[in-house]
């Protein structure tokens, strides 16, 4: 006789399991089997397979068709282990605190590993299936100058890619090596649209593969002209990483294991430019919109939500918080960001139709609350010199050309150099940091030390980040050196509280008396 007390191990999830799954677990309302490959997706990460993934699946739902997924990795993880064991299925959890609910995705047909070559990526780019690309690659991924958004020649993938365009590692390359492939074989059109959290992503796109191609020579810049549209795009689900204790969850819960689980927020937004390329999916069916301008609906997320975020993840490091969740329970942190948002950043918006700025205000607010997402300020905080410029500094800029105060904005603005000033050896290390400017800026604190004047001085001369002419304000100068004086004090949240108290912006808060 077995030790009948060993437990048995659960089953890993597969095609063959869905059949067996628990009712309360919601499965794929489609064919699985009858599904063809008509979208390719670069980067397949949390992000992607809790928001556009979602959306496909519920479209195959509502309206199937040849829309599956091909999932292409061009850097690391290796697809082939989670994802690719899975026969594409996975599980997206909802959490809202107390609350989950699961549903396992279908819409991913196969996945792609490319992080040896591009060979197999290209593949599947080329091929005249692949009617629409998708894009996660993150702000970097794109090789571009973060303060003009043009390709950034001097990257050495770029210097790489454009000496051996066969052979290209960067996405750019990529994209660029795909359509040249496309023109010679079958000539058929194809939409490439960014699901990256940049504004303008779809004309930064559009940039960097149109100078890639020029460079190239040849028909390959007019083809691209005439076959490949680049929509912009705003998208909007908080998917923090995923962690053991949510694979725990999975198989404690529901009596499957998944190495492949992504974890969400129950909100979901998807702002699509209408500007495609042959055909495209109906997403508009399943709750995303097509819009003649994505313009409006960037700016209010950039500004609001990730604007939060940003100033969240800083502070909140600086104050000793582990998670978002955690810094805007603390109330005065949390008065601070509506304070910031409110009387700083809402001036700055254009409307965006449909949305009341003071209700998404608050609504955004609330989703930070949520305590089952469990996203860690130091992930929010990576790669801050590349989000500041839309987040912060572009909404400082417009206040200060209309002479608004920027008093708040600026406090994250110091809140970002301050976090990179700390992890440098001069200020004892105080954590590890993942920014493309953090050795540049650990040089500038080495050397200065606890000049705030002179830090601020530094930092500021970075033009790839700090437009010169921004730079050069002097009530932006002042407001930053203050920032950084009071944030690398031995008291930081004391002077979040200082400035809390000090004066409102009065044309805000007074309307002008009738004499």
């Amino acid at each position: 006789m077995g030790d009948r007390s060993q437990p048995v191990s659960p089953e890993d999830l597969s095609p063959a399991l869905l059949g067996r799954l628990p009712s309360e677990v919601r499965k794929p309302a489609y064919d699985r089997a009858a599904l063809k490959a008509g979208i390719a997706h670069i980067g397949v990460g949390a992000f992607h397979r809790s928001h556009q993934a979602e959306y496909t699946d519920d479209l195959l739902a509502k309206d199937f068709g040849r829309w599956g997924l091909v999932g292409i990795n061009i850097r690391p993880p290796l697809l082939a282990d989670t994802l690719g064991r899975q026969g594409g299925l996975y599980t997206r959890l909802l959490r809202q605190n107390d609350e989950v609910e699961a549903r396992i995705i279908g819409s991913i047909v196969r996945v792609v590993d490319s992080q040896e070559s591009a060979a197999p990526a290209l593949d599947v780019l080329a091929s005249p299936e692949i009617e629409m690309v998708t894009m996660t690659v993150t702000e970097k991924g794109y090789c571009h100058i973060p303060s003009s958004g043009a390709l950034d020649l001097d990257h050495p993938d770029i210097v790489h890619d454009l000496a051996n365009p066969e052979t290209p590692r960067s996405v750019p390359g990529i994209l660029a090596r795909a359509l040249e492939l496309r023109m010679a074989s079958h000539g058929r059109p194809v939409t490439l649209l960014s699901c990256d959290n940049i504004p303008t992503n779809g004309i930064i796109l559009g940039n960097v593969v149109r100078a890639f191609a020029e460079r190239r020579g040849g028909k390959l810049a007019d083809w691209i002209e005439a076959n490949v549209a680049f929509p912009s795009a705003m998208v909007d689900r908080i998917a923090p990483a995923t962690t053991a204790a949510d694979i725990d969850t999975v198989s404690q819960r529901f009596g499957y294991r998944d190495a492949a689980v992504v974890v969400g927020e129950r909100f979901r937004q998807w702002v699509i430019e209408n500007r495609f390329a042959g055909r495209a999916p109906r997403w508009d069916l399943v709750g995303a919109s097509f819009v003649d301008d994505v313009t409006p609906f960037e700016h209010l997320k950039m500004r609001v939500l990730n604007g939060a975020q940003t100033t969240l993840s800083y502070l909140g490091v600086l104050g000793g918080f582990e998670h978002t969740f955690e810094a805007i329970a603390d109330p005065l942190l949390a008065g601070f960001v509506r304070r910031m948002l409110t009387e700083e950043t809402l001036p700055t918006l254009m409307p965006a139709p449909g949305i009341s700025p003071m209700a998404y205000v608050e609504q955004s607010l609330s989703r930070l609350t949520n305590t089952a997402i469990r996203h860690r300020n130091h992930q929010i905080a990576t790669d801050g010199s590349q989000k500041i410029v839309q987040r912060l500094l572009n909404p400082i800029r417009d206040r200060l050309a209309k002479g608004g105060s920027i008093e708040l904005l600026s406090v994250p603005v110091a809140g970002w150099m301050a976090y990179l000033i700390k992890a440098s050896a001069r200020f004892g290390r105080a954590w590890q940091v993942s920014d493309p400017f953090a050795d540049r800026i650990a040089t500038i604190a080495d050397r200065i030390g606890s000049n705030s004047k002179l830090l601020a001085d530094a930092i500021l001369a970075i033009d790839a980040i700090f437009d010169p002419s921004l730079a050069a304000d002097a009530t932006f100068r002042a407001h930053v050196v203050a920032g950084l004086n009071g944030l690398l004090s031995n008291d930081p949240m004391g002077f979040v509280k200082q400035v809390c108290s000090g004066p409102t912006d009065a044309p805000l808060k007074q309307p002008a008396r009738s004499a």
